[in-house]
């Protein structure tokens, strides 16, 4: 009897089209996307397949008269790929077990590659060794070597074999034919008695290629691992008002027109408008908004802000998948899936170099074979072409570049969270920056603080730690002994006072401490007072520039960059940002997907763009960006959705970064002319029979060092 997979409760259906998203086994490299996408697209009545790299997520849309479900996994299957349905949970715990198996095959990579090469090295400097001894040291290794390389060589051997299928080729292709003849042409030679075998040569190989692989899946897992933080942003209950009654139900089974009592401390679980009460709102991690915002009757709400010193009654007009965080989840994902189609440097090289090893080794079998060689005579000089043109130092031109210049990126206060990030940010040519936590410093602080009666600031620094006020906070800051003083109460909308010294001192609102004449304040400022002892002074509280900022604009800009300033923040607020810096080209009180319009238009007009940011509202920003930068204070949705994280108050780094980056490019570069230029001198001579393949293993080593050599020079930060 024949079982039918029954996928109906993963699918679903709008307007006459079925969706369901996949999660695909064996995604191996960015030509994988291309593959995969274009073989559905293929299938009659499919209308979307994207495929999101990072995540292996796959989401196909068909004509739901036209397909089912099951076709799509069975044609998946016909193309060389297993998938199921996407299931987060499962998801996380496959990457925990591959993980686990690509560190396993390096461990035994590392292992086998030591021990061999110390036999080898005896054999080498053992000039008047017996061929009994020899042989038999040629044995251990291959005992040695054999296993390992079955076991460590799968990642390869398997994506080699998945590329097979499909009627296509990758980079690891050749390496595979090359680990493989290395090791099959030495079990010849050590059968033969000969001198010489290249065991070392494939353990090694395989090593260091291991090391590369395993690197660009943790940090491919750590995006994923941190992007799981969104779900955090929003409430699982809400507490409903039916009638009279509170009843607490959990936020998923809100719908549109319910009634909500939202408290003091509480997250809004769903879009909506106040019915009664006041508040104050932080909308700062979904809209980008520096202050709290004050709310009353008639005021919107968005799912994820927090509710911070009154009760709310409000009325749902949005849960569910229609709240504000779930339209940026969407555009989030959306960005995610367009940028994963970047094809790195490696693969753009690899589709072009691996059908020229496979041509020029066979076509020197047939050549020497027709030209009367012996079969075992061109059998061996087609291995020493393969072995010669061996995709070791192509393999390694890009990782060794990238290790070396990320090592050089922690050293300048930058962490990489994407594997292809450096090539990205070697190709910018406009630079977008978010205000709030970007340009300025995550919390305002005073305004020339350094200026004011230091022995009044910390008096007033204290008083402010007994108020919840986000002023109060900026106040707070300042202070140097963390000690609030006893007795302090807070006056709800005036001020907080305290008994200093036995007299009287107040914070808060001018008028609270007796102040009458304020003076001029500059858009984007807000003021606090203090009073004591016959004594007051206004505090200006602002967001303030990053100590460097204008400094790195300036450095930025002299690079040929062309700059902008997209903020969700009020216009009043960008306003004095952008004119400190000199930026002519900003706009302010966006939206995130008027700032993903708004990155898609600069694309449009050919520019690749680096977006810098860090509040929830410029995730899909940075996802849609060529590339993206956040600070270390940014929310862990954004640093999950940057490709970059860069550590302190300096906006520096982001300078090094880029000068980094076009430095490790160029690198790149000419690592892979090094490759070419290698195999235009080395596979000649190989073709004539003029190298063994000892000298070939010699010479692929040597080119390997070369450009391992040349990557050092991405050490540089300057």
């Amino acid at each position: 009897m024949s079982e039918t997979l029954d996928l109906s409760t993963f699918v679903q259906r709008r307007d006459g089209t079925a969706h369901i998203d996949l999660a695909v086994e064996g995604v191996g490299c960015a030509g994988c996307i291309r593959k995969i996408e274009d073989g559905l697209m293929r299938l009659p009545g499919v209308v979307e397949a994207r495929l999101n790299f990072t995540n292996r997520r796959l989401s196909v849309g068909w004509q739901d008269k036209d397909l089912a479900a099951g076709d799509v996994i069975a044609a998946l299957e016909h193309i060389g790929y297993r998938a199921r349905p996407f299931q987060p949970e499962r998801a996380e715990t496959d990457e925990a077990a591959y993980a686990r198996w690509l560190t396993r095959c390096l461990a035994v990579a590392g292992f086998a590659a030591m021990n061999i090469m110390l036999l080898s090295v005896s054999v080498w400097s053992g000039t008047d060794m017996a061929q009994e001894t020899r042989d038999f040291f040629h044995w251990v290794s291959a005992l040695i070597a054999l296993p390992a390389a079955a076991y460590a060589g799968q990642p390869f051997f398997l994506s080699a074999l998945r590329a097979l299928r499909g009627r296509t080729v990758n980079m690891d292709v050749p390496i595979s034919l090359g680990v493989l003849l290395a090791l099959g042409m030495s079990v010849v030679e050590t059968a033969s008695h000969a001198r010489h075998a290249y065991f070392d040569s494939a353990t090694m190989l395989l090593f260091f290629l291991l090391c590369g692989r395993a690197l660009d899946h943790a940090m491919r897992r750590k995006t994923r691992a941190v992007a799981g933080n969104l779900a955090a942003l929003k409430a699982e209950f809400a507490h409903r008002l039916d009638g009279a009654e509170l009843v607490q139900v959990t936020a998923a089974s809100l719908k549109s027109g319910d009634r909500l009592l939202v408290r003091p401390g509480d997250r809004v679980p769903a879009d909506g408008v106040v019915l009664s009460g006041s508040s104050e709102i932080d909308d700062s991690l979904v809209t980008g908004e520096t202050l709290r915002r004050a709310v009353a009757p008639g005021a919107l709400l968005h799912a994820g802000a927090i509710n911070f010193s009154g009760t709310l009654t409000m009325r749902v007009t949005a849960a569910g998948s229609g709240t504000l965080i779930d339209e940026v989840e969407r555009l989030l994902e959306k960005a995610v899936t367009a940028k994963s189609r970047y094809v790195r440097l490696a693969d753009r090289a690899a589709r072009m170099y691996a059908p020229v090893v496979h041509v020029a080794a066979a076509l020197t079998f047939v050549g020497w074979l027709v030209s009367g060689a012996s079969v075992h005579d061109a059998v061996i000089t087609a291995i020493a072409v393969l072995i010669i043109t061996c995709p070791c130092a192509l393999a390694l031109a890009i990782p060794a570049v990238q290790v070396v210049a990320s090592g050089a990126l922690f050293r300048a206060g930058v962490i990489l969270n994407s594997g292809d990030a450096i090539e990205r940010l070697a190709e910018i040519d406009t630079l977008v920056f978010d205000k709030t936590g970007t340009l300025t410093l995550p919390e305002p602080r005073v305004a020339e603080a350094n200026s004011i009666d230091p022995d009044m600031l910390e008096k007033a620094g204290r008083l402010a730690l007994s108020s919840r006020h986000p002023l109060a906070a900026a106040v707070a800051r300042e202070v140097r002994e963390r000690m609030p003083y006893e007795g302090a109460s807070e006056q709800p909308g005036q001020g907080v006072g305290a008994m200093i010294d036995g007299t009287e001192a107040r914070l808060g609102s001018p008028a609270f401490c007796g102040i009458t004449e304020v003076g001029e304040i500059g858009p984007g400022t807000s003021v606090i007072a203090f009073s004591h002892n016959g004594k007051s002074i206004i505090l200006q509280v602002r967001q303030a520039l990053r100590h460097d900022a204008i400094e790195t604009v300036a450095a930025v800009r002299a690079l040929g960059l062309k700059l902008v300033l997209l903020s969700g923040d009020r216009t009043d607020a960008v306003l004095p940002i952008a004119g400190a810096l000199g930026i002519t080209d900003w706009r302010g009180a966006l939206t995130p997907a008027e700032k993903i319009n708004a990155i898609e238009e600069l694309k449009g007009r050919g520019h690749k763009v680096l977006m810098v940011g860090d509040g929830l509202n410029d995730a899909p920003a940075l996802a849609s960006a060529h590339v993206s930068l956040s600070p270390i204070s940014a929310a862990d949705l954004t640093q999950a959705h940057a490709d970059a994280v860069f550590l302190g108050e300096r906006l520096g780094p982001v300078r090094d970064a880029i000068v980094i980056a076009r430095r490790a490019r160029r690198l790149m570069q000419q690592n892979l002319w090094f490759a070419v230029i290698y195999n235009a001198i080395a596979v000649p001579v190989a073709i004539a029979g003029l190298v063994t393949p000892l000298i070939a293993a010699a010479a692929m080593s040597g080119s390997s060092i070369l450009v391992t050599l040349n990557a050092l020079l991405a050490r540089r930060t300057s």
